[in-house]
């Protein structure tokens, strides 16, 4: 599946175009030695054949979210959980699906974008049993 790989590249890719949290601007946190690499972007910006490939809806309201852990440096599957909270307080769930390809194991999430904002996501991430958390802010824009 190519077209997973060239999603995951997409979401490295489509990075820069968000306005990034100043605070953690490499995009990962570090547990030990598991390393949680994070992106969030709207899903507008995913090719047709990209969305149709991992069953993600392009819509210039929707978000992704795509997390990715690394366990020792390498790709470890885990159990991923959170919620997107607007500046309001509104928070929604997220729900987490799996998608893996030719070795790489890479966790996705939609939300909901109405209007440009700062959004904060709270998640927790489990490998090996042990669970690890951490929030990051993101600005978020409405696609084009």
């Amino acid at each position: 599946m190519r077209r997973l790989a060239l999603f995951l590249v997409s979401l490295c890719l489509a990075l820069p175009a968000v306005a990034a949290d100043t605070a953690r601007a490499d995009r990962k946190e570090v547990f030990g030695n598991v390393t949680v690499h994070y992106s969030a972007f709207t899903s507008s910006m995913l090719t047709p054949q990209v969305a149709a490939a991992t069953g993600l809806v392009r819509s210039k309201n929707l978000g992704v979210l795509t997390l990715t852990a690394l366990k020792a440096g390498k790709p470890a599957t885990a159990v991923v959980s959170g919620t997107v909270k607007d500046l309001t307080g509104r928070s929604s769930p997220l729900s987490f699906r799996q998608v893996t390809d030719q070795g790489t194991v890479s966790y996705v999430a939609q939300f909901k974008i109405e209007q440009p904002e700062t959004v904060t996501f709270d998640l927790n991430v489990e490998t090996g049993g042990i669970g690890n958390s951490f929030s990051f802010n993101q600005e978020v824009f409405p696609g084009e």
